[in-house]
């Protein structure tokens, strides 16, 4: 058995909140907790922990933003954001707070759904990128540490870059650890000697 969607709805307007509620009902099986007063924002989303933010508001303001920001990283969970009116700053700094869909004048029972299933799947999206950008990264400085600790190896034994890389390779092997630990010891060890 699945656990059901974990859902806040940010919405003042009772009925407006019940149209979404409505949505919800309709799209699936959903735990939906509304919030209706922006007041501590921020924490009630912390405490509720849901895995999805929707948020109906006739015009967002700078605070709900900045609670939104504080309570959803964009890295913690997708958001979904119906606006009535909207202009490119307020839509910016939205998207810039974490929000995976920004539907302007958009907020109709019928929309629930698709805006919802759109904002989870950009948030994945998102999220594999920065996964992504992240391993590239973590493997661009440890080529840069080997290519450092093999330089120092070339300089100090006078060897070549293919006899420096094999004995650092050949020392993680028999030491069972990964190359570029037995590169950063070697440049650690290098410091400490000079």
């Amino acid at each position: 058995m699945t656990d059901k969607l974990r859902i806040a709805v940010v919405e003042k307007d009772r009925d407006r909140a019940l149209m979404i509620i409505d949505g919800l009902r309709d799209a699936g099986d959903y735990e939906v907790t509304v919030i209706g007063d922006e007041t501590g924002l921020a924490r009630r989303i912390s405490q509720i922990a849901p895995d999805v933010v929707l948020v109906g508001l006739e015009n967002p303001n700078r605070d709900v933003l900045d609670a939104l920001t504080l309570a959803s990283n964009p890295t913690d969970r997708p958001v979904a954001m119906f606006v009535d009116r909207s202009d490119d700053q307020v839509m910016r700094s939205a998207i810039d707070a974490g929000v995976s869909a920004y539907v302007v004048d958009g907020l109709t029972r019928e929309r629930i759904r698709p805006v919802l299933l759109a904002a989870i799947a950009r948030f994945h999206m998102v999220s594999r990128l920065r996964a992504e950008l992240q391993a590239t990264k973590a493997a661009l400085e440890e080529r840069k540490t080997v290519d450092r600790a093999k330089g120092m190896l070339m300089k100090v034994r006078g060897i070549s870059e293919e006899e420096a890389y094999a004995t650092l390779r050949r020392t993680a092997m028999d030491q069972g650890k990964r190359l570029v630990d037995v590169a950063d010891a070697l440049i650690t060890a290098a410091a400490l000697l000079k």
